[in-house]
């Protein structure tokens, strides 16, 4: 059993390895013509087709789909699909992309005349440079590699993760180019926890229909029962028109207060506010409130309007939306 566990880790790491030194070797093919490639699609008003077939064709996909998240209009064509009927999806100005190792499966060699003969522009990220492919095509993008990390040389493995990378390398080096920002990014990806960080502002999430507050003068019991009636456990001191935020009182000021002893009937809420209280514009991010409580251990956060009190927002709001 010691023999095998060891003949597992050993093989893993063997792959590992195998595949970073692909990896590295791509930085060899990164030259001029990748320059040239990059400035024609960023240039390009059409989209980009990418297509394959067997791993190759999943590669395809996963690329697509990282270029139309990054500000690059992009679509699959699977290779077999594109020789019967799906050749119609690709439109005078795109820019095709066909990924293959070999460059010489029998649907590449349907596909690239049928290619050349609409116009379009053809991209080979090919490992062999010797292939039907790679002479057919415009412009090369090399992904050549000495073997697969499959011990037999066949399962596409060391291959289709340098794919990978280049397509990664293509895209971010698009991105940079298109100035691309975060913004940007929180548009196309509005669903997820990463999008809801990028565009969920305060007031996208605070109940604006409970404004916890108290005068400075309130007595303590009704300052109680404010803190309990909005569940928020705070409730904010202002001045009579709400644009002046004097303090805040949690349940915690009130349970230290108790355990003081001292008489409630002569104490006021601006007796045992704590004052200067972490505040925040309602146009900022959420993310921005959560950091902000969690950097001085509280659990909510006083909003602002132009400087006008006009409620709380609670670490569970945050929680609740995904945001975090």
């Amino acid at each position: 059993m010691t023999n095998l566990t060891t003949d597992i880790i050993e093989t893993a790491k063997e792959v590992i390895e195998k595949e970073a030194r692909a990896v590295q070797a791509l930085t060899n093919y990164i030259d001029k013509e990748f320059e040239t490639i990059v400035n024609l699609i960023y240039n390009s008003k059409g989209r980009v087709i990418l297509t394959g077939i067997g791993k190759s064709a999943i590669i395809a996909s996963k690329i697509v789909a990282t270029l139309n998240s990054t500000g690059t209009a992009a679509l699959f064509m699977h290779a077999a699909d594109a020789i019967h009927g799906d050749l119609g999806m690709i439109q005078p100005e795109d820019v095709v992309i066909c990924i293959s190792k070999s460059g010489n499966t029998p649907e590449i060699k349907i596909l690239v005349p049928l290619i050349k003969r609409r116009g379009n522009t053809l991209i080979a990220m090919v490992s062999n440079i010797e292939s039907y492919l790679a002479k057919g095509a415009d412009y090369i993008l090399k992904t050549t590699i000495e073997n697969e990390a499959c011990p037999n040389n066949l399962a596409p493995t060391s291959s289709t993760t340098t794919q990978l990378v280049l397509g990664d390398a293509l895209a971010v080096t698009l991105l940079k180019l298109k100035g691309f920002s975060k913004e940007d990014f929180a548009k196309l990806h509005p669903g997820g926890s990463l999008g809801k960080r990028l565009y969920t502002r305060v007031i996208d999430i605070i109940d604006k229909d409970s404004i916890p507050y108290v005068s400075p003068k309130e007595t303590i019991q009704n300052t109680i029962i404010n803190i309990s009636a909005n569940r928020l456990g705070a409730t904010v001191v202002v001045d009579n028109d709400m644009s002046c935020v004097m303090g805040i009182i949690t349940d915690g000021d009130v349970r230290r207060m108790l355990e003081k002893g001292i008489p409630i009937e002569s104490l006021k809420a601006s007796d045992i506010m704590s004052h200067n209280p972490k505040t925040i514009e309602s146009s900022e991010l959420a993310i921005k409130a959560f950091n902000l409580m969690e950097k001085n251990k509280i659990t909510s956060v006083i909003v602002t309007d132009n400087s006008r009190y006009i409620g709380l927002i609670h670490i569970h709001d945050i929680i609740r939306e995904g945001i975090v």
